[in-house]
């Protein structure tokens, strides 16, 4: 099945969201898997899932990034690592408790790993 170039990109746009969601609950999770000195299994395992997930749906999002022609890793890793942060500050519900200057920093770091994976040739 041949897809036009905006199928492929709205496809890797889909895929790259839905594995940072998987990942960014699997990050969310694992900081409860020690609760007081004590592991926690349940949290463990939601943190499992999560990292699975979204490994399951990053390697699709990775095939249809090499039909358009994006083959380096370092690009491939920005894509989900944007989504992925944006979802943990999102889901965790501490991003909207966030001042201005503190949202206006995270997005300058966002653009800066974007300028520097951009110049670099990443």
């Amino acid at each position: 099945m041949i897809m036009n170039k905006a199928t492929v990109i709205l496809l890797i746009i889909f895929l790259t969201v839905i594995s940072g969601i998987g990942d960014s609950q699997g990050f969310l999770h694992s900081s409860n898997v020690w609760k007081n000195g004590k592991f926690i299994l349940s949290e463990a395992a939601k943190s499992t899932a999560g990292f699975g997930f979204g490994i399951l749906f990053y390697w699709f999002a990775i095939k249809y990034m090499q039909q358009v022609g994006v083959i380096s890793a370092e690009i491939q890793t920005i894509t989900w690592f944007v989504v992925t942060i944006i979802g943990v500050a999102i889901v965790s519900g501490k991003f909207i408790l966030w001042g201005p200057v503190d949202k206006a920093i995270s997005v300058g770091v966002l653009i800066g790993i974007g300028l520097l994976l951009f110049r670099t040739g990443g």
